[in-house]
């Protein structure tokens, strides 16, 4: 498997343990995933951009894989999670580093380049644009009213709800689902019923997820459950209400951003608003581009991971 040539350590950082994916030597590229990964989701990327001369560093974010998981639900705002990648920064000695985010990588990518933009030199994400913080998009309270109780973000407010269905299913139908199979649109989960009627359609695994890496995934999982990752959805509004000092602030840290047109934030109202390049760089004012990849869906650096590898080294570069 790839991942056996990776270097890993566990780093103390804002007071819990955070397990690190490392390689390379050079400038220091982090790499923040999503929901449901871990750091073995950049992995291409690790590789790739050791070759080029970077230093790639993968942490697992709180909650996830062999790092901390908090068992306090209400530890998982923006700031929890921008302060322990501070602290990552600060105990592997990076003053200012290139950042790279992916689905709720993105969001903490975004916010950490709000709240310290004078530690990121560059900012690639992936999948989740940039919406500006206002008086009225509580992102639960919007979610809910565009979509109902059903909708993926709002199933997931419960503890351990969606945690008994998913265990109901088993955590390796779960993930073979959420990795190769979710809608390019809304995503629901019905009560009683979520994913049921999918999990029983046979899924050919696309080339770009062996059964190695499948397997990978559900040990992990199998580790620590998914908790620790539904939390950031739990702690959503918490995180909106104590931004309240950031209303309408902008991300002023060069930018390029990416998106599949088979990804479900590219067709889900609500969370696309601002994956126009014009209105994204009225708040990224030094977004470089939007690129919306064709036939691509959401877990994007997996993919396609050779021409994401590209378009981040190709504007990397350029600093």
């Amino acid at each position: 498997m790839e991942g056996d040539r990776i270097e890993h350590r566990t780093v103390r950082a804002n007071g819990i343990n955070v397990h690190l994916a490392e390689k390379g030597e050079g400038p220091i590229i982090l790499f923040l995933h999503g929901f449901p990964e871990f750091w073995y989701s950049w992995r291409h990327q690790l590789h790739a951009f050791a070759s080029l001369g970077y230093r790639a560093v993968a942490p697992d974010l709180r909650g996830y894989g062999d790092s901390d998981a908090p068992a306090d639900v209400n530890s998982y705002t923006y700031f929890h999670v921008v302060g322990d990648l501070i602290g990552v920064l600060d105990v592997i000695g990076a003053d200012k580093v290139f950042v790279v985010g992916h689905d709720w990588g993105a969001l903490i990518a975004w916010n950490l380049c709000l709240f310290r933009p004078d530690r990121v030199k560059a900012l690639v994400n992936l999948s989740v644009a940039f919406s500006p913080r206002t008086a009225t998009n509580k992102p639960v309270k919007t979610c809910r009213a565009l979509y109902g109780d059903e909708f993926y973000v709002c199933r997931f407010q419960q503890p351990g709800a969606i945690e008994t269905d998913f265990a109901e299913i088993g955590i390796e139908k779960v993930l073979k689902y959420i990795l190769t199979s979710l809608p390019a649109g809304p995503f629901y989960l019905p009560e009683g019923k979520a994913l049921r009627e999918e999990i029983d359609i046979p899924i050919t695994l696309p080339s770009w997820l062996s059964e190695d890496d499948l397997r990978y995934y559900v040990t992990q999982y199998e580790k620590t459950g998914f908790t620790g990752g539904l939390n950031y959805y739990r702690d959503w509004d918490s995180s909106w209400e104590l931004t309240a000092p950031w209303m309408e602030s902008k991300v002023e840290v060069p930018t390029k951003f990416i998106v599949g047109d088979l990804d479900l934030t590219y067709n889900t109202p609500g969370f696309n608003e601002y994956m126009n390049f014009d209105v994204m760089k009225k708040y990224v004012p030094f977004l470089e581009d939007v690129v919306v990849m064709k036939g691509v869906g959401h877990f994007v650096q997996e993919e396609k991971s050779a021409e994401i590898n590209q378009y981040i080294y190709d504007f990397f570069q350029k600093f």
